[in-house]
């Protein structure tokens, strides 16, 4: 009991390790664990594209380079040039990575460019390939407010590390980057000490419909400011939650159905579709008949792709018309 009268502290996915090796062997390889890291230190830093000429319309022009200990991006245009450090590396690389720079303690640098695995290819950054540059600074790409409660960029740090975001005015410093054990479980000071199960979080005793939510603090879509999400817009299939929400299998379920009904909190997303209709046919046995149940989820769950090559899986779970990929037929509400 005296345990519990203490504070409770982020101990760090090492320390979960001492006891729970195999969760942490398959954690540590996933998506999540490399949702944030240093840029040079990036899992894929050795095939990002260093070296190579790249363009921004109308006359500026880019070259990364990388260093054992830092990733450099070179700005030039007929005149000038901009020498930027790259610091962080967002994304684990399943479909992209973004850059992001530290300009000073109070804006961050979005870079202009993104890495596509798939393509293995730079490209524009999601939401920048619209905007035309003013000057050079402003093509190296989009400034944000380090600490705004609107829409600095400290929440995307807060999202893709674990533990508190501190650091100085000088510099955002999250506690351990990438997600790991305790962004889901909590702080885990006090269950270290004692093995104690109650003194740790478990995300999957809670309510279906509570762990929806509890997965939607991060995998949802930008606040709006009527506070309603538009259906119709491609982008906001990247967020999960709320789009499983609306299906009928959802609804149907009775609070059974959660994010944790297709995918192992501890993994990457699978990726055979064999496993996830499987996980289908244990509620709909007869849906079709046994030679034409290979493809539920390309059918039921369509691929959106509002930016090629991104494509994210629609989870609005439903039967959609020919050509259709936002919403199914049956769909009670698309917003207008």
């Amino acid at each position: 009991m005296l345990a519990a009268a203490q504070p409770r502290a982020y101990v760090g996915a090492a320390k979960c390790a001492g006891c729970h090796p195999e969760e942490f062997r398959r954690q540590s390889a996933s998506a999540h664990a490399r949702a944030l890291s240093l840029a040079a230190r990036h899992p894929l830093a050795s095939a990002f594209p260093v070296g190579t000429e790249l363009r921004r319309e109308p006359a500026y022009r880019f070259r990364f380079s990388l260093q054992p200990d830092q990733l450099l991006v070179t700005v030039f245009d007929a005149r000038n040039f901009l020498d930027i450090p790259v610091q962080w590396a967002f994304g684990a690389g399943e479909q992209a990575v973004t850059f992001v720079s530290r300009i000073d303690q109070n804006w961050y640098l979005e870079h202009y460019f993104t890495y596509y695995t798939s393509i293995r290819k730079m490209g524009a950054t999601p939401g920048h390939q619209d905007r035309e540059p003013a000057s050079l600074p402003d093509a190296a790409g989009f400034v944000y407010k380090s600490r705004d409660p609107a829409t600095g960029i400290l929440k995307c740090f807060q999202c893709h590390s674990t533990g508190p975001v501190g650091g100085s005015h000088a510099a955002i410093e999250p506690a351990e980057t990438g997600v790991h054990c305790e962004a889901c479980h909590g702080p885990g000071s006090l269950h270290a000490q004692t093995a104690d199960p109650r003194l740790i979080s478990n995300p999957g005793r809670i309510p279906t419909t509570q762990l929806n939510v509890f997965c939607g603090q991060c995998h949802r879509p930008p606040e709006a400011p009527d506070g309603q999400i538009d259906w119709n817009f491609a982008w906001n299939v990247r967020h999960q939650p709320p789009y499983l929400s609306q299906s009928a299998c959802f609804r149907k379920s009775k609070g059974a159905l959660s994010c944790l009904s297709c995918h192992r909190p501890h993994d990457s997303v699978e990726r055979n579709l064999v496993y996830y209709n499987r996980v289908c046919e244990s509620c709909h046995h007869a849906a079709h008949s046994e030679t034409d149940r290979s493809n539920c989820i390309d059918c039921h769950m369509p691929l959106v792709s509002p930016q090629p090559p991104l494509r994210f899986t629609n989870h609005w779970i439903g039967v959609y018309g020919p050509g259709a990929r936002l919403a199914p037929l049956a769909a009670r509400r698309v917003a207008r």
